[in-house]
């Protein structure tokens, strides 16, 4: 009979600016079979649980020199937490947000788990504005690059409207008063830049995004 494998227990150091989270935390931590709290200066270890009152500059700073020494992944425990505040906590390796208020051991112990699948989790209006954000974030950078939502310019469009008529190279050419390498080289640049495979595929693509 085969026997089942036991996972080992998920090496945790918890860190933070009181004594009082500190030992809450801990000792939420330590009755837990699957975690394995080991001490903050310990080398090693698989996630680390921080908790502080804010995001401010000196926990920002304990957050960069863990990242920046062992590369692991972290948990976050804060009374509050703002757009712009998750936005640099992420940029130290933070996988988990959770609230003070709203912490307890099967919470923590989820958030640390995900952690180490490389998973995340957030308070739900925290979920909204991280969206919100890359979304403007990303159409800044099409804007930027003068494209739109389908990853087109304009003058890639004109083509594509055109290949979905049935228009050959030449004839589109000369509709747009275009030279056939210039045509030839805008296609070739939309399957490249999109990995797309074909004529067929570009304007598949196109349809999807409504862009024709």
């Amino acid at each position: 009979m085969t026997q089942a494998v036991v996972a080992p227990p998920v090496a945790v150091s918890v860190q933070a600016t009181d004594s009082l989270s500190l030992i809450g935390l801990t000792t939420m931590l330590a009755d837990r079979p699957q975690v394995r709290v080991i001490p903050w200066s310990e080398a090693g270890g698989d996630v680390v649980v921080f908790a502080a009152g804010r995001l401010d500059t000196r926990v920002v700073a304990a957050l960069r020199r863990s990242a920046a020494a062992t590369r692991r992944p972290v948990v976050l425990v804060l009374d509050e937490i703002n757009e712009a505040e998750l936005l640099l906590a992420v940029e130290c390796r933070v996988q988990s947000v959770l609230p003070r208020a709203a912490v307890t051991a099967d919470r923590l112990t989820r958030a640390v788990a995900a952690a180490l699948a490389g998973d995340g989790l957030l308070p739900p209006p925290l979920v909204g504005d991280l969206l919100e954000h890359l979304r403007d974030l990303q159409q800044r950078v099409l804007d930027e690059a003068g494209l739109n939502a389908a990853g087109l310019t304009p003058r890639e469009i004109d083509v594509i409207r055109l290949m979905a008529e049935g228009l050959e190279t030449t004839e589109i050419a000369a509709k747009l008063s275009y030279s056939e390498r210039t045509v030839k080289g805008t296609v070739h640049a939309i399957t490249r830049r999109l990995g797309l495979r074909n004529r067929s595929h570009i304007i598949a693509h196109a349809m999807r995004y409504g862009v024709i």
